[in-house]
């Protein structure tokens, strides 16, 4: 044997012999007949010291071609027979020649036969190592014993002499093997040791006796079985637990037996024969891989116990030249547990089906496993984590990742296993890579009905989840099941950690990780022909951390002006508190994405139309108001939100004028009614001297009935708990009509409708009558205060009275007079009239009776410390004309 590991066992460099030159192996009675060495010229290579004479597999078989009638006898024998007078019949002195020749011819043999097996022994075993050549073609086993297998061996021996580096070693070699023709080995044990653990017995094999040719170049095919015993158990099982852990990164070994050996009629002695061979990493077989070619889990039952059959198809490489049937083995299933100490647990039983090993072709093997209740261990989260070992499986193997189960032998083993496998298995545990399965798409639909946004909690600890958006809602979510899952299964209670994004771009995340109830039906999905799971979760309050303000100012733009649905997409995390024949139990981390289609707030043309009612000033300074009010509004979406502070903005034509303040006020859709809001009016301190003018006529145009509007705008403070919201939301300009002040009724007389064909109008009635008196020149005015707790004050009254556009006349009043709530009159204002004008004309023609006039004038209001003064412009006063 050749001192390269690495050299190839088989051969293919040619090499010939004639049917006369080549012996048959001799059979045994273990032996099969083997088939008959063909003349022609056979391939040689390289062979390697290492290689034993029967495989590296401790294969040992009978090889040999049968005797066959008519073939020629050697010419040892022939001339033994030629000394004893058998063969021809010729005379005395004729046959004496032949005799001579024949019996010195044999003494040399015998001579050279002894001087090669007992004058130089060490060359003969230099030889044979260095040019013997086993090219294995078939291994089988034939049948498990009860100690080990019968196996049967199949290959090419030949002697190469090339191989033989030194030359008179491969010359010598070469005119014994000549001479000697064929070699026989008798019934033989060999025994393989494993030096490297203590010389533990890997374990024996008994090979029948065996005749090979041993000329140079020549090939004899062998065919014999062999009974091949394990070892001992526990040192090999030491071996496989090495090679398991990886821990293995050469493997020696060492095959001794005492082997007799004769050549023809003469015994060459038992030899002993003692050969090492070490097998590096590379040269270690590996773990066969192997595919999952169908997987399915489904309920069933067993002895009377509820349990999950799982159903798997392996698909396993083979690429070695065996061939043989693996008997039904059963195994457990283990999984790792929360610590070394806690070792491994018991989540099931397996069974495998017969399967049959062809050489170099793919294994299908069946497995059925069965999977009972599951233990507390398992499912009970373990020290310090808020995982359990199941967790820890099932998340891994939905996140696509390879998954390690492992296997050990049954302590419950099958009658069909022998003895020697079982013992062998029981304790070695062997992990099982399993593949994992990408759920892509698991969420087919997912949809929030009933949705409910709250602001945050302004007086809330920063990056606490009141701090931020809550959202409530119903959430429907249509899963498809994978076809695996053949069992009943419902969900009890879900929650999880979710991103939404717009656009590809993250908004935010959604904090759900509280466990909300859930309720669950089995459906099929539209338009698919797989089963899937509706599930349906109430949400409350769940906490929405905005991280991109510009991505969230474009939702909700899109949302408002928009008036399309908006499509967020959602990628999660989702933990499912299952119920099925297992029982109870968490799976963590499904893997769950999908969009949500979010109904837009307005068809993209908003609008409200607020009414203001039961105006109370509660402060007053030189420049500014502290309003009270109820407001009336109507909502026009969907949603319905609470807000329990907010501050936003009040500007026109990009002047801030003011703010308004609501808190805890909840908005559902259609009508709300007296929402409590708190108004700051201050122009000048908000926006200085620009400020204070358009404040000012804002007022002078909404009391004299001119359509005018506001701005509402966000700003840092809106919310004080997350001034980043407040910011994002600013860019939105929301513009409504000015809230109309409905002033109340005269009590003192009854409402008069106004004259056919009169212009409709929507402005605002404070001045409800006035009468003109033409004797003394004056004129009293009755006043609608909007205010129903506070005293306004007019100042001064600059005014001038038209009829068809002609001056009546005009009013210059400078001494101050209150305006209490509700209606009242004004002290007697002096007139001075436009005479000669068609307007006092008409004035003279109403005595007695009433016409319409229209005013124009600048008044001084004082509310408290707060002092402003306006214009008025307003048509179709009712006006009364007396003496």
């Amino acid at each position: 044997m050749s001192n390269d590991p690495s050299a190839p066992l088989l051969a293919k460099n040619d090499g010939s012999g004639d049917k006369h030159d080549r012996p048959h192996s001799q059979r045994s009675e273990a032996s099969i007949a083997s088939q008959k060495s063909k003349g022609s010229r056979r391939s040689l290579t390289n062979f390697e010291e290492s290689t034993p004479l029967l495989s590296g597999e401790d294969n040992r078989q009978n090889y040999g071609d049968a005797p066959r009638e008519g073939t020629a006898r050697s010419t040892a024998a022939s001339s033994l027979r030629s000394l004893q007078g058998g063969g021809s019949k010729k005379g005395k002195g004729s046959r004496r020649w032949p005799t001579i020749i024949a019996l010195t011819i044999l003494t040399i043999v015998l001579l050279i036969i002894l001087g090669l097996g007992f004058a130089a022994p060490a060359v003969a075993e230099r030889y044979a190592k260095e040019a013997m050549v086993f090219e294995p073609t078939d291994l089988s086993i034939d049948s498990f014993t009860s100690s080990g297998v019968r196996a049967r061996i199949q290959g090419d021996f030949r002697m190469d002499a090339p191989r033989v580096k030194k030359k008179a070693v491969r010359d010598l070699g070469r005119a014994g093997t000549w001479i000697a023709r064929a070699a026989e080995s008798k019934s033989t044990e060999v025994d393989v040791f494993l030096p490297e653990y203590g010389d533990v017995l890997l374990g024996a094999a008994l090979v029948p006796p065996i005749v090979v040719n041993i000329r140079n170049g020549h090939t004899t095919h062998v065919d014999f079985i062999a009974d091949l015993t394990a070892g001992d158990l526990d040192g090999i099982r030491r071996v496989a637990n090495d090679w398991l852990d990886g821990r293995l990164r050469q493997l020696s070994v060492r095959g001794n037996a005492d082997v007799s050996i004769k050549s023809g009629i003469f015994s060459l002695g038992t030899q002993r024969f003692s050969e090492s061979i070490i097998f590096k990493a590379n040269q270690i077989p590996i773990m066969p891989k192997y595919m999952i070619a169908h997987l399915a889990f489904s309920d069933a039952e067993r002895e009377g116990e509820k349990g999950m059959i799982a159903n798997v198809s392996l698909r396993l490489a083979n690429d070695y030249p065996v061939d043989f049937q693996i008997p039904r083995f059963r195994f457990d299933i283990l999984v790792p547990g929360c610590s070394a100490e806690q070792g491994f647990l018991t989540l099931g039983e397996a069974m495998t089906a017969e399967a049959q090993v062809k050489p170099k072709t793919d294994v299908n093997v069946d497995v059925s496993g069965f999977v009972r209740k599951l233990p507390e261990a398992l499912i009970t989260a373990c020290p310090d984590t808020q995982t359990s070992p199941i967790d820890r499986l099932l998340g891994s193997y939905i996140d696509g990742q390879e998954t390690l189960v492992y296997v050990r032998g049954s302590r419950n083993p099958s009658k069909e296993t022998p003895t020697w496998i079982t013992d062998f298995m029981k304790d070695v545990i062997v992990p099982l890579p399993f593949p994992g399965h990408e759920f892509k798409d698991l969420i087919r639909n997912f949809t929030l009905a009933d949705v409910h946004f709250g602001l945050p909690d302004p007086f809330a600890s920063p990056n606490s989840p009141e701090s931020k958006p809550r959202l409530s809602a119903v959430v429907k979510a249509l899963i498809g099941l994978p076809e695996e899952i053949q069992f009943p299964i419902d969900v009890g209670r879900v929650r999880a950690d979710s991103e939404v994004y717009y656009k590809k771009r993250k908004l935010g995340e959604l904090d759900l990780s509280k466990w909300q109830h859930a309720s669950s039906t089995r459906t099929t999905i539209p338009h698919e022909k797989e089963e899937g799971l509706l599930v349906q979760s109430i949400v409350k309050d769940a906490p929405l951390d905005i991280t991109d303000d510009d991505v969230f100012a474009d939702v909700v733009q899109a949302l408002v002006f928009g008036g399309n649905p908006v499509i967020l997409g959602v990628r999660a995390k989702v933990d499912v508190e299952t119920a099925t024949v297992l029982g109870k139990f968490v799976v963590r981390g499904i893997p769950a994405q999908g969009k949500v289609f979010v109904k837009p707030i307005s068809g993209g043309n908003m609008t409200f139309s607020p009414e203001v009612g039961a105006l109370e000033i509660l402060e007053t300074s030189k420049t500014g108001l502290k309003i009270r009010a109820k407001v009336n509004v109507t909502n026009p979406t969907e949603y319905s939100a609470t807000v329990p502070f907010i501050d936003i903005n009040i500007s026109v034509n990009d002047t801030i004028l003011g703010h308004a303040t609501a808190r805890d006020v909840s908005v559902v859709p259609g009508p709300n009614r007296d929402l409590a809001v708190i108004a700051v009016w201050d122009p000048s301190h908000q926006s200085g001297k620009k400020g204070a003018h358009i404040g000012s006529e804002l007022l002078s145009q909404y009391i004299s009935g001119y359509n005018t509007t506001l701005t509402l705008r966000t700003h840092a403070s809106s919310i004080p708990s997350q001034p980043r919201l407040g910011t994002a939301l600013s860019i939105f300009n929301v513009t409504i009509p000015t809230p109309k002040l409905t002033p109340p009724s005269n009590p003192n007389r009854p409402v008069r409708p106004d004259p056919p064909n009169a212009p409709a109008t929507s402005a605002p009635h404070f001045i409800d009558d006035a009468v003109f008196h033409l004797v003394t020149s004056t004129a009293v005015l009755t006043l609608l205060s909007p205010l129903p707790h506070t005293t306004l004050w007019i100042t001064s009254v600059l005014a001038t009275a038209f009829y068809n556009n002609t001056p009546i006349g005009a009013i210059e009043y400078d001494v101050p007079f209150k305006v209490p709530p509700g209606a009242s009159d004004t002290p007697r204002l002096p007139v001075d009239w436009s005479l000669g004008s068609i307007g006092h004309d008409a004035v003279k023609k109403a005595l007695g009776g009433n016409l319409k006039v229209e005013a124009e004038a600048k008044v001084g209001v004082r509310v408290g410390k707060w002092r402003e003064k306006v214009w008025f412009k307003g048509k179709g006063i009712g006006a009364r004309v007396s003496l």
